[in-house]
């Protein structure tokens, strides 16, 4: 067993000064992925600081009419909450369709989003991967990959972030929000997480020392409506192969508004700028989706064994969108 201290916070900035004193420490909240980790030994902090008890836990009424949803909000609760399954059903799915119920209602909404990016062999200490010790190499590339990114991957890491409410989030252009030695800052959800480059052991856009205190939600679009669809290898506790997060408007007849991120298919959600663009002011046919979700997905690069990926999200976006549109 590795020794490591434990300090327990009671304020945010408290948190953050004692990350910011003691080199190798980490937070801990729900704890499903980081002490899974620990139990791998592919993360090894020297201290775990626990905001478990911060006053983070709570989904709040914005003047603008949107949401802020503190860190420490549980899955299984923000799942729940009736602003959240009526205005933004797109995250009541996505969360619905993470893990079990048991890691929902444990997992929190800062921890769902710092979950790390990965593969088999980040979690295999015996084997080379550059997320873990960079420029040791991705063995993914030519070995297990059916999992793996079909976009914006790099010679150094095909791994893939798993999280599902991060790809409504991008959907829904929330905000995240960092509190840290420098003081508060936020960052668009779509932007949050890295792809890999020549980094791959960098996830996110999070500065060292920084806390996510809450995610923030705009007003929801009058009219609009929203739907997360995944495909996975079973019906549980999987990840998605590929999944959809979508939010479309229809005004007689053609799409006012369209905003798409795909899931499963990439080290961060992939927000699909080119289809939004050419759904903005079309036909909503399925004619109309198909062609978008093709110029989207024309920048695909699949490996040996993970083609099919393609062809898969394709199918999600169209029936999502063809969906939307008829219930519009």
């Amino acid at each position: 067993m590795r020794p490591f201290g434990y300090l327990r916070v009671a304020s945010v900035d408290e948190a953050v000064r004692a990350a910011a004193g003691q080199p190798g420490a980490q937070f801990l909240a729900g704890g499903t992925n980081l002490v899974d980790l620990m139990k791998l030994g592919v993360e090894a902090p020297r201290t775990l600081i626990d905001i478990g008890r911060l006053p983070l836990d709570r989904v709040e009424e914005l003047p603008d009419g949107g949401l802020r949803i503190g860190a420490l909000v549980r899955n299984a609760d923000l799942a729940a909450v009736p602003a959240v399954r009526d205005r933004y059903p797109v995250l009541s799915q996505a969360l619905l369709a993470g893990a079990s119920g048991q890691l929902r209602n444990t997992a929190t909404t800062g921890g769902n989003l710092l979950q790390r990016t990965r593969c088999g062999y980040f979690q295999d200490v015996s084997k080379p991967c550059n997320k873990r010790e960079p420029g040791t190499g991705c063995p993914a590339r030519e070995g297990t990959h059916r999992d793996l990114a079909v976009l914006g991957h790099s010679a150094h890491c095909v791994a893939t972030q798993p999280s599902d409410m991060a790809v409504a989030l991008a959907a829904l252009d929330a905000t995240v929000c960092l509190h840290g030695p420098e003081g508060e800052r936020t960052v668009p959800a779509a932007e949050f997480h890295r792809l890999p480059g020549d980094s791959p052991e960098r996830d996110t856009e999070i500065r060292l020392g920084e806390l996510l205190t809450a995610v923030e939600l705009p007003p929801a679009r009058p009219g609009g409506r929203s739907r997360y669809r995944k495909a996975r290898d079973r019906a549980s506790f999987a990840f998605a192969l590929a999944s959809v997060a979508a939010v479309l408007t229809v005004r007689d007849g053609t799409v006012e508004h369209a905003a798409l991120a795909f899931g499963g298919l990439a080290h961060r959600p992939w927000r699909a700028r080119s289809a939004e663009a050419l759904l903005r002011g079309a036909p909503a046919t399925e004619e109309t989706f198909a062609r978008a979700a093709d110029a989207e997905l024309a920048a695909a690069a699949p490996l040996r064994d993970n083609g099919f990926k393609v062809p898969l999200a394709r199918a999600l976006a169209v029936g999502v969108l063809t969906d939307l549109a008829a219930h519009g």
